[in-house]
């Protein structure tokens, strides 16, 4: 019986680490999957696969998609597609450090390490802005519910669709606001998380609440700061069922919908953007039987 990667579903680490890799030789990748579904143990270490290496293998996921060009006014969010995206949860940087050293190695006859983004929790689990983060996540089955395939897709069940998205924060423009107007900017105040009854329809809560799209955009948010020398920002990662939710999202953020556009962006800007399948796993190991490999 097919199980979902439980990294997914379990709170986040302390520690993470983002590992991107692009196809470099097709002819090697299928063995090296092979490998990497035998290491890979879903929990530690959670895998993803991209549209442009199952292409590469005249694989077709359904579901599975490009990341869209989406735009708004003065704003126009990038896709930068990969073959192979690996989240590494831990609590030790330096077990992380090996662990990442050893996948890229195991995979270097098919993929190049494109990117390493080392991630961690901040202040118990709010964003480098010190807002709490993922607040109207759903829960325990909710939170199946949104991530999860289910049996309804027998070959794609317990499997998931992720999006992973790298924001910079423009920290300091960010500090010369005063705080009620940060608060604005995100819908919530950072006192205390509440909702702010007035907030303006460009407050980041009022574009982006799940539950007033129809149908409800429901996704399972597992988003980490990350810090690079003096910059930062966060690794945002939403895990659903299809990507419908998260890009439903997206259009109202950037406002192609009604051109109001997200306060978020008057501080914050996405440097990536790509879409990943993760598989389920069976016995152990990753299940790669939808890819006949």
């Amino acid at each position: 019986m097919n199980t979902p990667q439980t990294g997914i579903l379990l709170p986040l680490p302390p520690l993470a680490c983002y590992l991107t890799f692009l196809g470099e030789d097709v002819a090697h990748a299928a063995g090296c999957l092979r490998a990497l579904a035998a290491l890979a143990d879903g929990e530690r270490t959670v895998v993803g696969l991209g549209r442009s290496l199952l292409s590469a293998l005249a694989i077709d996921i359904d579901g599975l998609r490009p990341f869209p060009s989406v735009a708004g006014p003065g704003i126009e969010l990038p896709a930068t597609p990969a073959a192979v995206w690996i989240w590494l949860r831990g609590d030790d940087r330096g077990e992380l450090l090996q662990r990442a050293r050893h996948i890229a190695q195991l995979l270097a006859p098919a993929f190049c390490l494109a990117e390493t983004i080392d991630a961690f929790v901040h202040d118990g689990g709010r964003d480098l802005t010190g807002y709490e983060d993922g607040t109207e996540n759903p829960v325990g089955e909710a939170a199946t519910a949104a991530a999860i395939v289910g049996a309804g897709r027998p070959l794609l069940a317990g499997s998931s669709f992720v999006a992973v998205q790298r924001w910079l924060h423009d920290l300091g423009r960010f500090e010369q606001m005063p705080s009620d107007e940060r608060d604005r900017c995100i819908g919530r105040r950072r006192c205390d998380n509440e909702e702010i009854d007035d907030a303006p329809a460009s407050a980041h809560v009022q574009r982006t609440a799940q539950e007033r799209f129809t149908p409800p955009a429901f996704v399972l948010r597992r988003s980490m700061p990350w810090a690079e020398g003096p910059r930062g920002g966060l690794v945002f990662v939403a895990f659903a069922t299809s990507f419908d939710p998260f890009e439903a999202q997206l259009r109202r953020m950037v406002g192609s919908e009604d051109g109001i556009v997200d306060a978020l962006f008057r501080f914050t800007r996405p440097l990536s953007g790509a879409y990943f399948w993760c598989p389920a796993m069976r016995a152990g190991r990753l299940d790669l039987s939808p890819l006949e490999i």
